[in-house]
């Protein structure tokens, strides 16, 4: 894979001069990593700590070495733990409001992401206490973490995305494999393979009983609620793939869903062809065929028309996110290869251009686990989450050879499906 080191100045960053104060709220950049029944990260911050068993993680990111100061702005009573790598402090809470809790000094040796855990001891009540904020004094240079930012997105952590260069003329299909290694198969985590102009198709693994091959347009009208979209503007369903659920979704624009759930698996490779053409009456017809691997055959999730649009495909992407903003602190990746776009008039063309771009929370600087580029057997591959310290430029642009044949496809049989 090819990493960069993002340089501190090419981020929006929070900028401290020397001996300055960093406030990290809970509940931006705090995480339950064990036994997550024990406590709760909410707006107030860390509350319904009870389990001695549960560790209580907070990050943030400093951009050169220094050495700091730890506090908790916190109450309760009792004997709880703070840890840094092999650094522990036990520290008492006494208080029944919020106060200042002096922790102990830390020394940070190298740039990059630090960890600072809680773990309860003991207690003199129902709880081991409430922590609103991790205070660290006398940081050096400058730092990164959620601060002026929205807690949910920044919790989630950044999205990250490989846009694909589309051959020159007009685009009818888009065909992509996507893999998920074993160490990047996360739960609540989108690997979208055949992403478009107005949706996207990929894979989602949504619990520990249930994974997706999840298929979405947009309405053209501009709503977060489906139920708002007039009926002229509603996406139609045209066809529909035998056991593909149809739907509707909302809050990130409004549109059409349909999904099959699908037992794919970390490590296998999976196919997904995407067309998109119009109707010649003013309309685009989206339809998605996902290649059952274990099956050996191609299965139909959904055909759908967007009214009021008139497009080729247009804007062929992939990309990589979490959805559960509880697990920001786990990693996801995956790897995407052997992309082919087929004109209208049947020309098969191998896609080797990718641009690696990110979301909102990235821009902003308050994450920077984020990755994208060249992977090995000539794939891309995309990475983020779980607070690596290894972050890659927004717009680098990444190559692969034009090896291998161009997808042989049984048009009539699909169109049977």
């Amino acid at each position: 894979m090819k990493k960069m080191v993002l340089a501190g100045a090419l981020l929006l960053t929070s900028s401290f001069a020397q001996a300055e104060q960093l406030v990290i709220g809970a509940t931006g950049n705090g995480y339950v990593t064990s036994r997550h029944d024990g406590a709760q990260i909410s707006r107030d911050g860390i509350s319904r700590w009870t389990n001695p068993e549960t560790v209580i993680s907070l990050y943030f990111y400093l951009h050169q070495p220094t050495t700091a100061d730890l506090s908790l702005y916190a109450k309760g009573h009792s004997e709880i733990k703070v840890t840094y790598g092999k650094t522990s402090f036990n520290v008492s809470l006494n208080s029944d409001d919020y106060t200042v809790v002096p922790v102990g000094r830390i020394n940070v040796k190298h740039p990059g992401y630090v960890r600072i855990d809680l773990q309860g001891i003991s207690r003199r009540g129902d709880v081991f206490g409430d922590v609103k904020d991790l205070i660290v004094d006398n940081v050096t240079g400058e730092s990164n973490y959620v601060k002026d930012f929205s807690d949910y997105w920044g919790r989630r952590g950044p999205s990250v995305h490989m846009a694909y260069k589309l051959p020159e003329g007009d685009t009818e299909w888009f065909y992509n494999e996507v893999t998920v290694p074993k160490e990047g198969e996360t739960m609540h985590s989108y690997y979208m393979a055949a992403g478009f102009g107005e949706g996207y198709f990929g894979m989602q693994y949504n619990s520990p009983t249930e994974r997706r091959i999840l298929f979405s347009v947009w309405s053209p009208f501009d709503t977060q609620d489906p139920r708002a979209i007039p009926e002229d503007q509603r996406i139609q369903l045209l066809r529909r793939g035998k056991d593909v659920h149809i739907g509707e979704f909302g809050n990130e624009g409004s549109g059409g869903q349909s999904y099959l759930k699908y037992p794919w698996k970390a490590g296998q490779t999976y196919k997904f062809l995407m067309q998109v053409h119009p109707d010649g009456n003013g309309n685009t017809i989206y339809t998605a065929y996902f290649y059952a691997t274990d099956e050996k055959e191609w299965r139909l999730i959904a055909s759908f028309l967007r009214p009021q649009t008139n497009t080729w495909y247009t804007h062929a992407h992939s990309f990589l996110e979490n959805f559960n903003p509880e697990q920001g602190y786990l990693s996801r990746q995956v790897y995407f290869g052997n992309q082919w776009a087929r004109s209208k008039d049947g020309k098969w063309t191998r896609v080797t251009d990718g641009t690696f771009t990110h979301d909102a929370t990235a821009r902003a600087g308050v994450r920077l686990d984020y990755q994208g580029g060249n992977a090995k057997n000539n794939r891309f591959y995309l990475k983020m989450g779980g607070f690596f310290d290894e972050s890659v430029p927004m717009g680098t642009k990444f190559h692969c050879k034009p090896t291998g044949k161009a997808p042989e496809i049984n048009w009539d049989a699909l169109q049977q499906l």
